[in-house]
């Protein structure tokens, strides 16, 4: 069994809004030293072992369903599960 971490955020060239906003609230709290926010999502996923390999399933189904690859980046962390 894999524990998948994925990692989406907005590509640098897309603006965005959450992220300015939560960088001029910080700055308005006196966190000046912070120049900018970028607002993400983070999912984890279980997958269970098969004969297709992990990197694959996750990269299709990061593509097909939990990125829009148009305007959003991602990464993602394979850790292999030891069944107790």
């Amino acid at each position: 069994m894999y524990k998948v971490k994925v990692y989406v955020t907005l590509r640098e060239s897309v603006l965005d809004p959450q992220g300015t906003a939560v960088q001029h609230s910080l700055n308005s709290l006196s966190y000046t030293e912070i120049s900018d926010v970028r607002i993400g999502k983070y999912m984890e996923l279980t997958i269970e072992k098969s004969d297709r390999n992990v990197n694959e399933v996750v990269k299709e189904v990061c593509e097909k369903l939990l990125v829009n690859t148009v305007i959003e980046d991602y990464r993602y962390d394979v850790e292999e599960v030891v069944a107790q």
